[in-house]
């Protein structure tokens, strides 16, 4: 018997179903030939069977949800249109006080470059 702890995740997930699948095997043997497991064993089920949906019941499904998409857009649309954000006009700055601004940012940058520095 090979050691499991150099075993990967994958190799483990195997040795687990195999040995499950062993124990469910040996249980119906044993229903078979008429011997009884151990009352302290109790026997391992097999895999549940995947579940299927009839198409009727994945139409009934995909209806009712298209529905709902439908009413959550209809309410959307309402309310988009209701609570549209109003675009504001720019503002325009005047020449003047352009003119102004730039006076002030030049007499600044003047004042840091005659201190020596070159950042502010």
């Amino acid at each position: 018997m090979t050691n499991l702890q150099n075993l990967t995740v994958a190799e483990l997930r195997k040795v687990v179903a195999i040995k499950e699948r062993i124990e469910v095997l040996q249980s119906k043997l044993d229903d078979i030939v008429g011997t009884e497991a151990p009352a302290d064993e109790a026997p391992v089920l097999g895999r549940r069977k995947k579940r299927h949906m009839s198409a009727a019941a994945r139409a009934r499904i995909g209806a009712a949800q298209r529905a709902r998409w439908a009413k959550a857009r209809r309410g959307k649309k309402a309310s988009a249109k209701a609570a549209a954000p109003v675009k504001k006009k720019k503002r325009k700055v005047s020449a003047d006080a352009r003119a102004t601004l730039s006076a002030i940012a030049k007499a600044r940058w003047a004042k840091v470059k005659a201190s020596g520095k070159s950042t502010l």
